[in-house]
């Protein structure tokens, strides 16, 4: 093949692909404008759990200020460059004229104390009882005529020591009415009066006990 075939035979070749090209687009755009477009018949229903969405406004957060911790306290340090006043001065302490403080007195001795009895409990399983009851106390009282003449009433209470005799041997004013002969007649009236004595174990026993004696004027 010449040069001049090969140059008409590419003229040629191009025209009829820009004629072909020119075709084909004109085709497809009688294709789409002809052809009916597919319309669904029915909208597709979509079953199944639905999810809400619900949206909530959150507020927005207040930071809180701390307050700041307190200081620590500041200690004192003596300090070397410190001068100290000139003008204060310290009295003179004189110790001559110191008088010493009176001691208190000492206790007691056993010889000063109250020469009454001791009273100390002693275990028991049945108390002592006045023969006859209060009534035999009442009917051995004699009321002084100071605590008559006075109007003077109350109740005298006296610690008294029964023997295994039933015998009152000792007596001790726990609670009394003194000045006015009350207390020495309530010794003198249950010194009188016999006791049935303690039991201990069906065993007589001499026990301390507190025997109130009332005073009532007619």
């Amino acid at each position: 093949m010449s040069v001049k075939q090969f140059e008409r035979f590419k003229d040629r070749s191009i025209f009829i692909a820009e004629v072909s090209s020119i075709l084909v687009v004109f085709i497809l755009i009688l294709v789409f404008y002809f052809v009916p477009k597919f319309e669904p018949k029915g909208s597709l229903e979509v079953t199944g759990p639905q999810i809400q969405l619900e949206v909530i406004d959150i507020p927005p957060t207040q930071q809180i200020e701390q307050s700041a911790p307190p200081q620590r306290p500041t200690i004192p340090v003596m300090s070397e460059d410190e001068e100290i006043a000139e003008d204060i001065t310290m009295d003179e302490l004189d110790f001559e004229d110191f008088e010493l403080m009176d001691a208190p007195p000492p206790p007691p001795s056993e010889s000063q104390q109250d020469d009454g009895p001791r009273v100390r409990f002693i275990p028991y399983d049945e108390p002592p009882e006045a023969i006859g009851g209060a009534a035999a106390i009442l009917r051995n009282i004699v009321y002084p005529e100071i605590a008559r003449e006075a109007q003077i009433e109350g109740t005298v209470i006296v610690q008294a020591f029964v023997n295994e005799k039933g015998v009152v041997t000792d007596c001790v004013i726990m609670k009394g009415i003194p000045n006015t002969g009350l207390d020495e007649a309530a010794i003198a009236a249950i010194k009188k009066t016999r006791f049935k004595p303690a039991k201990q174990r069906d065993r007589d026993v001499g026990v301390w006990i507190a025997i109130p004696v009332v005073f009532r004027l007619k």
